[in-house]
């Protein structure tokens, strides 16, 4: 019998084959350079047309976040367009955690992903396909260690600064699918939405926190092994530029209003995680977070406010999270969007799970939701 073939040598592949037997596999995830962070896994598989693939992933009781494989299927896809799910089982027993993936491909070549990948090609044809807009404006705001660039969209000519950021974690790519559905909204010049938010607002959008670990396939950190969600209280040029070059831009503009784009592990839910707990946590700037919530509950299925992270108590807020960070220091309401990399039980979907898809459309509902909270704002 004829073996399989895995490669991982690509923008963001992560995967370390242990042995192949046929169309059976035992792989392992890299962890991210300089860190023991590991989860994220990206890889391909060749001269498997018609063949049922057995591929156990190993080692996943020392992984990043083991509670995020239970009830976890992989992402799939065989024209790296439409991703699927690829019927997975996680055996914590078995050689330290193994998700054993299970998947008959029609094609010859078939990808197999943590999540959807947002490879750093498709970065830069959002970034020149934003810029072209009128009234778009782009800007470097520094470079990362590898030296690539922290790419910012600018637009809207209102007085209110609006910060939409996202994968701090690269690892989190639904994050950047969700900035392109938001970015779809406001620059379609036919969507009301998004021409009404740019008469309000000036946006600044930064669609890839951490290219370095993108590339790279890092789940978390970047190319220093540096959490970049752990570096707002006082980021570095030698570890985390990419931080820094944001956090310098915001002093720059101030900020009204933030959102930064994440993906939770473990927890099947949409769902977002505000600043309680800051020194100067006011009534004024909670329920500012919590009508946002409100509205959001209100427009979309797909977000609650059942599940989600405990709450910090009153100054027990960790400043070195950018969300809380960006609140205490410039009185934003701020938050922390999360989306899951499995599916949103809520409203399943058996073929997708959660979808690059759904994170779009949920990028254009949060715009839609933030009209409605400055509308409602004025109004008050």
């Amino acid at each position: 019998m004829t073996q399989i073939q895995i490669d991982a040598a690509f923008d963001s592949g992560n995967i370390e084959v242990l042995s192949i037997s046929g169309t059976t596999a035992r792989l392992k995830i890299r962890k991210d350079h300089q860190s023991d962070f590991f989860q994220w896994f990206h890889f391909r598989v060749s001269g498997c047309a018609g063949r049922e693939l057995e591929l156990k992933i190993t080692g996943l009781g020392a992984s990043a976040y083991p509670g995020g494989w239970d009830g976890y299927n992989a992402a799939v896809s065989e024209d790296r367009e439409f991703w699927g799910r690829a019927t997975s089982s996680y055996d914590k027993s078995e050689d330290g955690g193994t998700l054993t993936v299970r998947y008959i491909p029609d094609a010859n070549v078939a990808w197999f992903a943590y999540f959807a990948p947002y490879s750093m090609d498709r970065h830069h044809d959002l970034i020149s396909g934003a810029a072209l807009e009128l009234g778009v404006d782009h800007r470097v705001l520094g470079r990362s260690l590898d030296g690539q660039p922290i790419d910012c969209l600018e637009l809207g000519e209102g007085d209110r600064q609006v910060w939409l950021y996202a994968r701090q974690h690269p690892g989190e790519s639904m994050a950047e699918w969700w900035i392109e559905g938001a970015l779809d909204c406001l620059t379609d010049p036919a969507d009301p939405v998004g021409r009404k938010l740019r008469q309000l607002c000036r946006f600044h959008i930064v669609p890839n926190a951490n290219p370095d670990g993108s590339y790279r396939g890092h789940l978390r950190t970047n190319a220093a092994g540096m959490n970049l969600n752990r570096e707002w209280a006082s980021p570095s040029a030698e570890k985390s530029p990419e931080v820094l070059a944001i956090r310098n831009a915001m002093d720059e503009t101030g900020v009204h209003f933030a959102i930064d784009v994440h993906g939770d592990e473990a927890i099947p839910a949409v769902f977002l995680a505000g600043f309680e707990g800051i020194p100067s946590h006011s009534p004024q700037q909670q329920a500012g977070f919590d009508r946002y919530k409100t509205i959001l509950e209100r427009r979309t299925p797909d977000f609650q406010t059942r599940l989600g992270y405990p709450v910090a108590g009153a100054g027990k807020a960790n400043l070195t999270m950018s969300t809380n960070q960006v609140a205490q220091r410039f009185g934003a309401v701020a938050m922390t969007l999360e989306m899951p990399f499995k599916d949103n039980n809520d409203l399943p979907c058996e073929a997708q799970g959660w979808s690059p898809e759904r994170s779009a459309i949920l990028g254009r509902d949060c715009m839609g939701s933030l009209l409605e909270w400055l509308s409602e704002a004025t109004l008050a």
